[in-house]
């Protein structure tokens, strides 16, 4: 079954965020192939479908990928062509700030490209979500170390206009406990908030922790999604479709 979005009428903007990013201030990473769009592989697995895909659309998106690839689906709403193997299918929440108390931190740090390698270290401990060796060109990433070790971030992802995603919120197991989280996501929202944008996020609807953290910190959740993967045929057809069970909450 598909994802609801919640309420009726014209469609959100956050209800594609990506295509929302590449067509706006991400358009420079787009890679485009007729209407589909994905970011560079060693930036984001994301990529973007048009909300109703056609058999052209598939066709585009298995070129653009190659035989055999994996693509991410995320919030994909509907079914996919036959042939078409469902690698991932995680039942997800895309939240809101509604009036978090974002404020500097401090101790906080900017990340750059010579911090890549450690951020990568600390994302493989901590699996916050995608994080790839140029995810950082994405936008501002914060983080705070302890005795010159990075032992905590956060930071910007996706891009519609007017609004920045907060992703990669992560702190090293031996440090939990300190809120460098919480200090982290608010600093992350003021440098958005900075530029009259409002912060959103993602998570998986199973990270009951997260999700009480986040809404403790002033978000909502605004709908349900789902992060979906597939794998494109060997050779690609265009075939009946094949629904999505996407995980009900």
């Amino acid at each position: 079954m598909s994802v609801p979005s919640p309420g009726a009428g014209a469609p959100h903007i956050l209800d594609n965020p990506a295509l929302a990013s590449l067509t706006g201030p991400h358009a420079l990473f787009a890679e485009r192939r007729g209407r589909i769009l994905r970011y560079p592989v060693d930036v984001s697995p994301w990529l973007a479908l048009p909300s109703e895909p056609d058999a052209d659309d598939w066709a585009d998106l298995a070129a653009l990928a190659g035989p055999g690839a994996e693509v991410g689906l995320p919030g994909f709403q509907g079914e996919l062509p036959d042939g078409w193997d469902l690698t991932m299918n995680i039942a997800g929440v895309q939240l809101v700030d509604e009036g978090m108390d974002a404020v500097p931190e401090p101790q906080a740090v900017r990340l750059g490209p010579a911090d890549v390698p450690e951020i990568l270290d600390l994302v493989e401990r901590t699996r916050p979500g995608p994080f790839l060796p140029r995810t950082i060109e994405l936008g501002t990433y914060l983080g705070i170390r302890r005795d010159g070790k990075l032992i905590a971030m956060a930071g910007e992802r996706l891009h519609p206009p007017g609004w920045t995603e907060i992703s990669a919120v992560c702190t090293d197991a031996a440090y939990r406990g300190e809120g460098l989280a919480t200090r982290l996501i608010r600093a992350v929202a003021y440098g958005i908030r900075a530029r009259g944008e409002t912060p959103f996020l993602h998570t998986g609807a199973e990270n009951t922790t997260a999700i009480r953290l986040y809404e403790s910190l002033g978000f909502r959740l605004r709908r349900r999604t789902a992060f979906l993967a597939a794998r494109v045929p060997q050779t690609f057809g265009q075939s009946a479709p094949v629904p999505v069970d996407v995980p009900a909450l």
